[in-house]
């Protein structure tokens, strides 16, 4: 099949380098002219493992194509994806859509036959009605089923969600999509790939639901720890405790300094305002935002507390800065509040995260380093932020050699207690007895 992805975003990038791998003919379309010649050569404009070679490949075998004029791709395509960003509305915590509809104009004029439009990015119950309406009302004449297919990718490991995913959900209004989109996923019927058809809006809001849940399920883990921490109780035991039953799930049981990245922050807050909008307001959801929020600065504070109160003129080490490991985002990162609230309670701050770049800008007044090493040299605590593979086995004699004083805080709890105190360290983690708890 012929499939055009209108954004080469995250999301859109990654679905269509994964279409095209299963044998569809995919054009990515960016109206950023050095994003697409970038990309045309190789060059990946974010950092997902696997995505350079799955690009590459694609584009080699000639199914995989970038352009910045939509016009040929959409004419020719049975399936058109909307994967544009859907951010925060600022003042509101609205999604704005803007982008959404300009992409449904930009179709309008372009589709020749039938053709199915599926909108990828998280949107709204109701959006896919309100692309229809702008599409019919530009081309009276179009032919076309608009569908709700999101997407349930995790950052850095977003082509095995892909390809191995729990369940396909599409939302229909009308019959024809159907059996486009099940030719579309085929593939995934080797490995029985549960795919859900619903009604568009229920669709719709199943992308929200899920997040939500996945938020609040990490939001009330963090008030375990808290709690923990008081009682004198292990977080990590509980979580294992709970886990195991079968009707909680292992997964999202992690205690720490709090969700961030493009989809957690943003789509609570979206199911939220839509709600309230409704007349349904959905107050679990309304609280995870709120305990969230607070939950950042509450990390700087056990930071302060483990130090004694006193930051001034005191060097503090930070490993890792992205919102979680194995991607360079670093949006609503813990960091962004936790290492400014260390500054401004007097302490200096090095840093290293392996992929995120963009905190140099995001960061001003960190000194940047080159390795967890450097991070640790002369360092009054150290401080774990982002559970990167290469943190969790740091020789451990050399930490302490470099350090001022041998002092940790695990916010990701990626080390054992005993391990570290043998190691001579100070060490405090989430939600385990003598924790600093602020």
């Amino acid at each position: 099949m012929r499939v055009a992805m209108i954004g080469t975003g995250y999301v859109g990038l990654v679905s269509g380098a994964c279409f095209a791998d299963f044998g569809h003919v995919v054009t990515c379309i960016d109206k950023d002219e050095g994003k697409i010649e970038r990309l045309s050569r190789g060059i990946m404009p974010i950092y997902e493992p696997g995505l350079e070679d799955l690009v590459a490949r694609n584009v080699r075998e000639g199914r995989l194509f970038f352009a910045t004029s939509s016009a040929e791709a959409v004419r020719e395509a049975d399936a058109v994806f909307i994967a544009v960003g859907t951010p925060s509305r600022r003042g509101d915590g609205h999604a704005d859509l803007s982008y959404v509809y300009a992409a449904a104009e930009e179709i309008a004029g372009q589709i020749d036959g039938f053709t199915v439009v599926v909108t990828k990015s998280t949107v709204p119950v109701g959006t896919g009605d309100e692309i229809e309406t702008i599409i019919r009302q530009a081309r009276p004449d179009a032919d076309i089923a608009v569908v709700s297919n999101p997407e349930f990718l995790r950052e850095g490991a977003a082509i095995n969600d892909f390809k191995r995913p729990d369940r396909v959900v599409v939302g229909i209004e009308d019959e024809r999509a159907r059996p486009v989109m099940a030719e579309l996923y085929r593939p995934l019927n080797l490995n029985e790939t549960p795919i859900l058809f619903t009604g568009r809006r229920t669709s719709e809001l199943t992308k929200y639901a899920a997040n939500a849940f996945l938020a609040m399920k990490i939001t009330f883990i963090n008030e375990v720890a808290d709690l923990c921490e008081v009682l004198g109780a292990d977080v990590q035991q509980v979580a294992r405790g709970i886990g195991l039953d079968n009707r909680i799930g292992s997964k999202f049981l992690h205690a720490g300094p709090g969700y961030g990245g493009s989809c957690f922050p943003k789509d609570t807050l979206a199911l939220v305002r839509t709600a309230a909008d409704a007349g349904s307001p959905i107050e679990l959801v309304e609280t995870t935002v709120r305990v969230n929020d607070a939950r950042k600065k509450a990390m700087a504070a056990k930071v302060v507390k483990a130090m004694g109160g006193e930051l001034v003129d005191k060097t503090i080490g930070v490993l890792g800065l992205t919102f979680k490991p194995n991607t360079d985002d670093m949006r609503e990162a813990p960091s962004l509040e936790i290492i400014p609230a260390l500054l401004a309670a007097g302490a200096k701050v090095q840093a290293f995260d392996p992929e995120g770049h963009e905190a140099r800008q995001l960061l001003p007044g960190v000194d940047f380093k080159a390795g967890p090493y450097d991070v640790a040299e002369g360092a009054d605590a150290l401080v774990i932020l982002t559970e990167w593979d290469q943190f969790r086995a740091l020789d451990l004699e050399r930490v302490r050699a470099a350090m001022r004083q041998p002092l940790v805080v695990d916010l990701r709890n990626i080390y054992r207690p005993a391990e570290m105190q043998a190691a001579g360290f100070r060490y405090f983690g989430v939600g385990r007895a003598g924790a600093p708890h602020p």
